[in-house]
């Protein structure tokens, strides 16, 4: 099976996993918010749905792990609710 070309997501601060397969997941969000502080965007959204939580739970494992996030927590309903999670980035070292 020939790998497909790799997808390019614009980076703005708001990611959402629903067009990614989950098994990308664990590779996909550090790499985003490694990005994300590169560039100076410190408030991240990350949607993952509301759905049964599996997805949610993934992403807060990962974001538990990451030593550049400095808090998180689910949306209020203007900004997902709970199918969303806002990320607090450290600046990046200059």
């Amino acid at each position: 099976m020939i790998d497909p070309a790799p997808i390019e997501i614009p980076i703005d601060g708001t990611l959402d996993l629903h067009t990614f397969q989950p098994r990308d997941v664990k590779e996909l969000v550090p790499d985003y918010l490694r990005e994300c502080r590169a560039r100076g965007i410190l408030d991240v959204r990350i949607v993952h749905g509301k759905g049964r939580g599996v997805l949610r739970r993934t992403v807060h494992a990962i974001l538990d792990r990451l030593p550049e996030v400095e808090a998180f927590h689910l949306a209020d309903e203007t900004g997902g609710g709970w199918g969303a999670t806002l990320v607090k980035l450290f600046p990046a070292e200059s």
